[in-house]
């Protein structure tokens, strides 16, 4: 656990998954979007020029939508907009640098899905660590 452990001193803050009625409450942190807060319905903005900021944020009704070699993508409702996301979890292997948060955080492309909060969590087994990148659900697949 000392991967996730230094995980979570870089984000600052404990990872404790609750189980409340049929809600999952992370602590979460949020990505800075420089001056679009608002569009993520936080007008708060004494959190600019900070890297994040840390929230506790339930999500319900999840369910897996697709998966893939690095991860199972989830579709879940955020409780507190009732907005629907995409939770992509995937497993942070030690020995390699994953750079996908970096680059999520940076972007900000109106053809590319927003990244709107992440966490990371503990599996089932000692030492995995999951990152878990809450995004911008798009319901539609390139097929349509």
């Amino acid at each position: 656990m000392d991967l996730l452990k230094q995980l979570n001193e870089e984000m600052r803050s404990p990872i404790q998954q609750q189980q409340t009625q049929n809600h999952k409450t992370f602590p979460l942190t949020k990505p800075i979007f420089y001056g679009k807060e608002e569009e993520i319905g936080e007008n708060n903005n004494s959190n600019l020029g900070q890297k994040s900021a840390e929230k506790d944020l339930q999500y319900a009704d999840s369910k897996v939508i697709g998966n893939g070699s690095f991860g199972v993508v989830y579709r879940a409702n955020l409780v507190h907009s009732n907005e629907d996301v995409a939770i992509k979890k995937v497993l942070q292997d030690k020995r390699f640098k994953n750079r996908e948060l970096q680059i999520m955080r940076k972007l900000d492309h109106r053809n590319v899905v927003k990244l709107k909060y992440f966490f990371y969590s503990a599996g089932d087994k000692k030492e995995e660590v999951y990152l878990n990148l809450i995004l911008e659900y798009v319901p539609e697949t390139v097929y349509r």
